[in-house]
């Protein structure tokens, strides 16, 4: 599944940016290529995590995680950190480009599984402060980019890892209303968050601006119909909705493929997702169980964020979509990720 998901994303990133490579680069295919071999380092991952046995990342906990705190402050750094679209989410050398805060969802998911499952869940000294340290830190780092869509992920895979291991459903469910309220809050904040939540309701209210990208993704996916335009043949791409290849590639995908496409894509992360809680409900550990609870609720929350701000259900984040949208730190990451998964599933019984 997760397959075909990274070959559709292959074929869909050519589609939807070969008009404005064509027209910036002089070269159609300048994002295919970059995203062909971000792509083959991925694989890369996936193969080596898939072959070595999980419980060797346990000594890697600790420094994965200082390492991406590092390079969440790098991003900050003048020189180093790359500003973009009004966010400080790169650090940069020459062309090469990474994204910290995809790095940050392994090192949480991997520290979080280790610490549960050496102590237990309910030591609050020894387990709940410091994860919530931890999560605490790294999404205040995020935060500040800003990177709210990433914070909100970060927030829902620590709740998974607390209710994977055993944590009482109440009190879950109580840090998860009181997640979702400072995360309203938050939103309230900042000018523009605001006009992303409210715009959200009617992006007719401000058409031009920030209600652009909803109606324009809109507008593709109502013009693919059932069986869409045909491949390639895309309106949206030629410059009316932007970022096309990352954050609204589902709304490519939509139009292109049609409707029949676009909930075949949607029940394929259904499947990942319940073959990788069947994984989790059924791993040889402790440690296994929350590794794949954790990597199964990234891959899930991530879709479900990207392809709702899509369809105009939730606010427009900027986070892409698992294995489709381009990307290199998150093409290469996730699937580095999904061979743990594959690794558990691997040594279930």
């Amino acid at each position: 599944m997760a397959m075909l998901m990274v070959l559709l994303g292959i074929v869909m990133v050519l589609s939807a940016a070969s008009v404005q490579d064509l027209r910036i680069h002089g070269n159609a295919w300048y994002h295919q290529r970059r995203q062909l071999i971000w792509v083959v380092l991925g694989l890369a991952g996936l193969v080596t995590t898939s072959r070595l046995d999980y419980r060797r990342l346990k000594p890697m906990a600790v420094w994965l995680l200082v390492g991406s705190v590092v390079l969440l402050l790098t991003v900050f750094i003048p020189g180093i950190g790359i500003r973009a679209n009004g966010s400080s989410r790169w650090i940069g050398v020459g062309a090469a480009t990474f994204q910290p805060s995809e790095l940050a969802k392994l090192a949480v998911i991997l520290y979080g599984s280790v610490l549960l499952s050496s102590r237990p869940v309910n030591d609050l000294r020894g387990t709940i402060l410091p994860l919530a340290a931890v999560l605490g830190g790294v999404g205040a780092l995020v935060y500040a980019e800003p990177d709210l869509g990433t914070t909100m992920i970060l927030g829902a895979i620590a709740a998974s890892l607390l209710f994977f291991a055993g944590l009482r459903l109440a009190i879950v469910g109580a840090t998860a209303a009181l997640g979702v309220s400072m995360l309203g809050a938050m939103t309230m904040t900042a000018g523009y968050r605001r006009e992303r939540l409210l715009s959200m309701f009617d992006p007719w209210s401000d058409p031009l601006n920030t209600g652009w990208q909803a109606i324009q993704a809109g507008v593709a996916m109502s013009n693919g119909g059932l069986w869409g335009m045909g491949l390639g043949a895309s309106r949206a791409k030629w410059g009316f909705l932007p970022f096309a290849e990352t954050d609204f590639i589902f709304a490519i995908v939509a139009e292109e493929l049609g409707f029949a496409a676009a909930l075949g894509v949607i029940l394929v992360y259904l499947v990942i997702g319940l073959v990788g809680l069947n994984t989790a409900l059924h791993a040889p550990d402790r440690l296994g169980q929350l590794l794949a609870a954790g990597i199964t609720t990234w891959i899930m929350i991530q879709a479900y964020v990207n392809i709702g701000a899509v369809l105009g259900v939730l606010p427009i984040t900027g986070v892409p979509l698992p294995f489709v949208s381009y990307g290199g730190s998150s093409m290469v990451l996730t699937l580095t990720a999904y061979g743990v998964l594959l690794n558990v599933a691997r040594q279930t019984p």
